[in-house]
């Protein structure tokens, strides 16, 4: 008697299921997405803001001259760049002038375009044309503007020499022409030109305050001078800030306003570390001695940006 044994048929392999990745590779991933997302920024920062920089420190260290362009010959002098640069009198004088320069400017465009977004944060008719047509200066190119207001101060042929001899105020004022001039005529040219910029951003935060605080501080009888000082700066002190770097970044290294009215003249009265810059660089053609100088204005750009951050975390804590 035979016995047979029945096969069970193969079963089907059970479909593999799709596990979650583990915890430390989703921390890689989200890692690796982070990074693809800011490396384009890094390697766009490294290109066109670290390299220059680092090249400049270096030129500062060499005697680079026309003939390296085509030699590639630049020697390093050590600290040769940096006392010549030191021990030049007009270096001083151009530090001086630059801070000068930058305060004033700074003064006057913040206190003229904050009265004119107080002005202007109340409507009125035509209140809107008024503010469009205040933003021109800010809209024509820095060169164009310096050639206009240079044929405006002409102490012989200018529009406001004219005008004041009409009305019989003198109209022989040296505007450029005059070294105890020609510093404040360029920071009036200046002050001119950024109100504009000042104007618009503070009026922009003047529209961001609640109205229901003027209401409430006009209920209690608080002046306008007292609501100023006590609802509006308070309120309005981060854009103030926002306002006063940015001035101070793009005026401490202004160059072609200064090069279109005096050239830095007459007789240096209007030289600041720009201008120097330029002079050391493309017009006595040494360029270790206008890397040094542009460099200090780095350094004190970085010291001012730094003062700044300092001054906004202790505000946030």
């Amino acid at each position: 008697m035979t016995t047979s044994t029945a096969t069970a048929p193969p079963t089907a392999a059970a479909p593999k299921k799709n596990t979650p990745p583990g915890p430390a590779r989703a921390r890689l991933r989200r890692r690796l997405a982070r990074w693809g997302f800011v490396a384009p920024a890094v390697v766009f920062m490294l290109l066109f803001f670290g390299y220059p920089l680092v090249r400049n420190i270096v030129m500062s260290f060499q005697h680079y001259t026309p003939k390296t362009f085509f030699t590639g010959e630049a020697p390093f002098n050590g600290a040769d760049n940096w006392s010549s640069v030191f021990q030049d009198a007009l270096f001083g004088k151009a530090l001086r002038h630059t801070l000068v320069f930058t305060a004033g400017s700074l003064l006057g465009q913040f206190c003229v375009g904050l009265a004119l977004a107080v002005f202007f944060n109340r409507r009125f008719p035509l209140g809107g044309v008024l503010r469009s047509l205040i933003l021109l200066p800010w809209l024509v190119p820095m060169v164009v503007s310096g050639v206009v207001w240079r044929r405006i101060l002409d102490q012989d042929t200018g529009v406001l020499n004219t005008f004041l001899d009409t009305l019989g105020l003198g109209g022989h004022t040296p505007w450029l022409t005059s070294p105890d001039m020609a510093l404040i005529s360029v920071i009036l040219v200046n002050v001119w030109i950024g109100i504009p910029f000042n104007m618009v951003i503070l009026y922009g935060g003047l529209q961001e305050i609640p109205k229901e605080l003027y209401e409430a501080a006009s209920l209690d009888g608080a002046s306008a001078w007292r609501t100023f000082r006590s609802v509006t700066l308070p309120l309005l002190k981060p854009v103030i800030t926002v306002v006063l770097v940015l001035g101070f970044m793009s005026t401490v290294k202004i160059l072609d306003l200064i090069l279109a009215l005096t050239d830095g003249g007459p007789a240096d009265a209007t030289q600041t570390l720009g201008t120097l810059t330029y002079q050391n660089s493309f017009v006595e053609l040494d360029f270790g001695a206008g890397a040094v100088v542009g460099n200090v204005l780095i350094l004190i750009s970085a010291v001012f940006a730094v003062f700044y951050l300092r001054a906004n975390r202790t505000e946030g804590k």
